[in-house]
C-alpha cells in the first residue's frame, strides 16, 4: 500500500493539539462577522499570507490576535466542532485537546463560557463521529505562576471535565521551574501533568520538566536528542514525546523536513508520537504532519505503525481503552497485510 494511504486509513489519536491555534481564517472571519469585531486582516488571503513566522513569539502574536474574536459558548462549540469534523475524515479516533483559558479570561471571557463550549463539542464529537477525548488545560509561561493558580482555582469547579494541566506559550526565559509550586497544587487536585519543553527551550528545561514537575508526557521534546542522559532518563521511563513536525519547521526550530529528527527518535526507542500543534497556522493536521515525514524521511508501514501504536500507549485514556483501540489498529494491520 502506497505510504500516504496507509497513513490516511490507519486508526490513531493526537496527543498535541491547541484548540485555539485550529482556528481556520474562514472560520475567524465568519464568527468576527457574527460578533462584529473588526480584524486588521482585509480578506481570508490576507490572514493567510500573515502565517509567515521567523519565530515562536512571531506566531503567538497573530494566534492570541485570532483569539480575540472568541466570546460566546457558541463561539468555542464551533471552533471544537470544526476540529472534530476534520479529524474525523483523517481517522484520528481519540483527542487530547489543550486550550488556554487564561487567553480568554484575561479578555473578561468566563471561564465557564469557554470550557461549555469545547465540552458540548466533545459530546456531540463522540456521537456523530464516535471520536473519544479528553481535555489540558495549559498554563501561559509568559504570565505569572500566581495568575497560573487562579486559573487552576477557577478549574476546581469543572475538575470532572479536565484531565490534565499543560505549560505552554513563550518558551524561552520562562522554563518550567517557574512554575513547579502550581504544578505541584494541580497534582494534589488529582490532574495529570504535560509540559511544553525542548521546543525552542534548552535540554535543561526537559529536565526540569521531569525533575522538578514530574510531568507525564514532554510535548515537542526535540532538544533532548542533544543530550544522551536525557535520551536515556526518557527512553526508560518510557516519557513519551508528543512531536509536531509541520511545526518545527514553519518556526524554524528545525531548518527543513529532511533534518527532522522522528525517525532518530523511533530509532532511540523514544516514544514519539506524530501531532499537528496548531493545523491552522502550520499547514496540516495529523495526516498532513505523517505524510511530510512520511515521503522524506522514508518512513516504513512499520514505522507509522509504531507512530501510531505510542499514539495510544502515550494517551490518558484507562488500559481497558487503550487496549479497546490498541486492538482496532492491530486489526487494521492484519487486513492490509492480507
Amino acid at each position: 500500500m502506497e505510504i500516504d494511504k496507509f497513513i490516511q486509513q490507519i486508526p490513531k489519536a493526537e496527543l498535541h493539539l491547541h484548540i485555539e491555534g485550529s482556528f481556520e481564517p474562514e472560520l475567524m472571519f465568519k464568527i468576527a462577522d457574527r460578533n462584529k469585531i473588526k480584524i486588521k486582516y482585509k480578506s481570508i488571503d490576507e490572514l493567510k499570507a500573515a502565517y509567515n513566522f521567523n519565530n515562536l513569539q512571531e506566531f503567538l502574536d497573530i494566534y492570541y490576535s485570532g483569539t480575540n474574536v472568541l466570546l460566546t459558548e457558541e463561539d468555542f462549540y464551533d471552533l471544537t466542532i470544526a476540529y472534530f469534523k476534520k479529524i474525523s475524515e483523517q481517522n484520528v479516533v481519540h483527542a487530547e485537546i489543550m486550550f488556554d483559558p487564561q487567553t480568554h479570561t484575561d479578555r473578561g471571557i468566563e471561564f465557564s463560557t469557554v470550557i461549555s463550549g469545547i465540552r458540548k463539542a466533545q459530546d456531540k464529537a463522540k456521537e456523530k463521529f464516535g471520536i473519544s477525548s479528553k481535555l489540558i488545560m495549559s498554563f501561559l509561561r509568559h504570565l505569572d505562576e500566581r495568575s497560573a493558580y487562579d486559573t487552576l482555582k477557577q478549574s476546581l469547579a469543572y475538575k470532572n471535565l479536565i484531565t490534565a494541566v499543560g505549560l505552554d506559550s513563550s518558551e524561552v526565559g520562562h522554563p518550567p521551574s517557574k512554575f513547579k509550586g502550581v504544578f505541584d497544587e494541580a497534582r494534589k487536585q488529582g490532574y495529570l501533568v504535560v509540559a511544553h519543553a525542548g521546543e525552542e527551550g534548552p535540554p535543561e528545561y526537559v529536565w526540569e520538566a521531569l525533575n522538578l514537575l514530574n510531568v507525564n508526557r514532554i510535548d515537542h521534546g526535540n532538544r533532548s536528542l542533544e543530550d544522551s542522559k536525557l535520551i536515556e532518563r526518557l527512553v526508560e521511563n518510557k516519557i513519551p514525546l508528543t512531536v509536531c513536525p509541520l511545526s518545527n519547521i514553519k518556526l524554524r526550530n528545525v531548518d527543513k523536513i529532511e533534518n527532522h529528527p522522528i525517525k532518530t527518535m523511533l530509532n532511540l526507542g523514544l516514544v514519539a508520537t506524530v501531532n499537528s500543534d496548531d493545523p491552522a497556522y502550520f499547514g496540516g493536521y495529523v495526516n498532513e504532519n505523517f505524510t511530510a515525514v512520511a515521503n522524506v524521511l522514508n518512513l516504513t508501514e512499520q514505522d507509522v505503525y509504531s507512530l501510531a501504536r505510542n499514539s495510544f500507549k502515550a494517551s490518558f485514556l484507562e488500559n481497558s481503552e487503550k487496549e479497546k483501540l490498541l486492538g482496532t489498529l492491530d486489526k487494521f494491520i492484519s487486513k492490509t497485510n492480507k
